[in-house]
């Protein structure tokens, strides 16, 4: 067997393809999205971004009716928006194996929540593995397949942050030689979920979990690590690795499926400890389970429930050696997020500011246009909610109020639970105005194509959809759109559309500055003229990283200089100055 290094990302990936795997949707999301990317290296996969994380699971459970094995990815969040087709088709059942591999995001690294995902696999009543390292990642997805048909059920993958991202020594192995035959059969009984179809399912998912929970406790991937026997350990997923490192002598129990638990396997392990301990991460999942067995345990009250372990925190959660812990000197800047130089979305954020614009924001790259100096967002709930956040705020506020509030969405964002937002506005007459902030990809997770922007996951050209269209065909009357790059004219339209007692939008359209595919981005650098440099600090306002303040020295006055490096001549800044201190390089 061929062995190499590989992600967790890429490791799922892989298991897709090993188990035959013909149909692979998912919805961009940090950190779950390289697995989608990696999986379109394997031609036999017909593997597509959808508009949204509902749609893509109920892509794949269409692709399990038809007797297709599926893969559906997305991070923990997404799985609220798809929880609506999850747990209807724990109902149902499968008959090609689906696995939802879903990627949580301990410390918020790019979320808005620590949402603990393997609450949904007890929520919904579908077993859910969590690998701990990549080998782990390809195994427990290939074996979720097998899983899948043999108990008939959908099943969750876990990841997180580290697991997607990091990279461990892989054993990979061989595909299956056979895919398994497509085609239609006729289950109404099965596959219509009328009520009374429900009540006949509803306790066989009870069946289920049972046997599961009885065949779990003599499968290998749960597994007891034996110590020398003075201190017994519970844990999962990547918690196993930080439990094995600070307490190298401990006897573990190793868990792979975390739901449904292996009951009597841990009843057998626990009767051999005074002192046992749960380790994992966010919530007390296991924990309370075990507790609720009648097992006294320690857990939460020892390990953080808030952020991602590590070993140092679980050494200082238990006070283990913190002699040995060697203290680190802080050597890197802080780095605080900020959009990129040349970005479209910075002058509209500018303007938002200027206006002293109530901003109901969402779910992107300009998020960002929360940060100083900017300063231009007020509330951000999830994806799509800025628009009925307006909506909420316009039938409260006085009429002097209300023209202030303004939704900020993305193009991406807009497809994905977006549109249902302006129907409304529209639909019960709502009076605020709406900014679609289109850069023709999806910025925030790594510049992933979207039904906007006129190409698929694997490049090919598609329908390109019309966002203007949208609009007008939802009731909107005032639909205009701008080149967010021209300063004075995106203030007059903003302001403008504030003005209006009716529903405006107003789309700002500029490609990404790091967009993969060949359009015209960028320009040539500028400069800043000293002579001409008053020191009035008004090209900083907009928080461009390309421009640095330089200090006077000896009771000379600052000035501002341009960073040609990384400069991309979006001219925003040159529009600012007063003082015609801005010039454009000759080279």
């Amino acid at each position: 067997m061929q062995k190499t290094v590989l992600s967790g990302n890429e490791a799922f990936a892989r298991a897709a393809y090993e188990a035959g795997v013909t149909v692979a949707s998912a919805y961009p999301g940090t950190p779950s999205t390289e697995i989608l990317e990696n999986i379109i290296q394997y031609d036999r996969i017909d593997a597509s971004w959808a508009p949204n994380e509902k749609v893509a699971l109920e892509v794949g459970i269409g692709a399990s009716i038809g007797g297709a094995r599926t893969i559906v990815t997305m991070k923990h969040v997404g799985v609220n928006v798809a929880a609506d087709p999850l747990f209807t088709f724990s109902y149902t059942g499968v008959r090609g194996g689906l696995v939802l591999v879903v990627a949580d995001d301990p410390e918020m690294h790019s979320s808005q929540d620590e949402q603990d995902s393997r609450q949904y696999a007890r929520f919904a009543k579908v077993p859910m593995f969590e690998p701990a390292d990549s080998q782990e990642a390809l195994d427990f997805t290939r074996l979720a397949f097998d899983v899948s048909e043999q108990f008939d059920t959908p099943v969750l993958v876990r990841s997180t942050t580290r697991i997607s991202h990091s990279k461990s020594i892989v054993e990979l192995g061989e595909p299956l030689a056979e895919l398994p035959e497509t085609g239609l059969v006729r289950d109404p009984g099965k596959f219509v979920m009328l009520p009374s179809n429900a009540r006949v399912r509803h306790p066989m998912v009870e069946k289920r979990l049972e046997e599961m929970s009885e065949w779990a406790c003599s499968q290998g991937f749960n597994r007891i690590e034996e110590g020398d026997g003075q201190l017994g350990i519970i844990t999962s997923g990547v918690a196993y690795q930080y439990a094995r490192e600070v307490f190298p002598t401990a006897d573990i129990l190793k868990l792979g499926l975390v739901y449904p638990l292996p009951k009597q396997m841990i009843r057998d392990f626990a009767s051999r400890y005074k002192t046992l301990y749960v380790i994992e991460e966010l919530d007390p999942f296991i924990e309370e389970q075990v507790k609720a067995m009648g097992i006294l345990v320690t857990g939460k009250d020892k390990v953080p429930i808030c952020g991602e372990l590590t070993p140092g925190r679980v050494r200082e959660a238990f006070s283990v050696n913190p002699q040995t812990l060697e203290s680190v000197e802080e050597t890197l800047p802080p780095r605080p997020p900020n959009m990129c130089p040349g970005c479209p979305h910075r002058n509209v954020f500018h303007a938002l500011n200027r206006l002293k614009a109530y901003v109901t924001g969402d779910i992107g790259c300009y998020t960002l246009g929360f940060m100083p100096p900017l300063s231009a967002m007020d509330t951000c709930i999830c994806m799509g909610a800025s628009i009925g956040n307006a909506t909420g705020l316009s039938k409260v506020l006085n009429e002097e109020e209300r023209k202030k509030v303004v939704a900020v969405i993305g193009d991406s964002t807009f497809l994905h639970t977006g549109i249902n937002g302006l129907m409304d506005m529209v639909y019960n007459k709502s009076t605020a105005t709406v900014l679609i902030l289109d850069n023709s990809t999806t910025g925030m997770t790594g510049r992933q194509d979207n039904p906007s922007t006129g190409y698929t996951l694997d490049g090919e050209t598609a329908y390109q959809v019309d966002l203007e269209a949208i609009c007008r065909a939802l009731g909107v009357k005032h639909v205009v759109t701008i080149d967010p790059f021209q300063v004075d004219n995106t203030r007059a339209v903003i302001r403008e559309a504030m003005e209006r007692p009716e529903v405006s939008v107003v789309i700002t359209r500029r490609p990404c500055v790091l967009i993969k595919h060949d359009v015209v981005k960028t320009s040539t650098p500028l400069y800043v003229d000293q002579d001409k440099c008053v020191a009035c600090k008004a090209c900083l306002t907009i928080g461009c990283p390309a421009i640095e303040w330089v200090s006077g020295k000896d009771g000379e006055k600052g000035h501002c200089r341009i960073d040609r490096l990384i400069c991309n001549g979006c001219q925003v800044c040159m529009q600012l100055c007063k003082f015609d201190a801005f010039g454009v390089c000759d080279d």
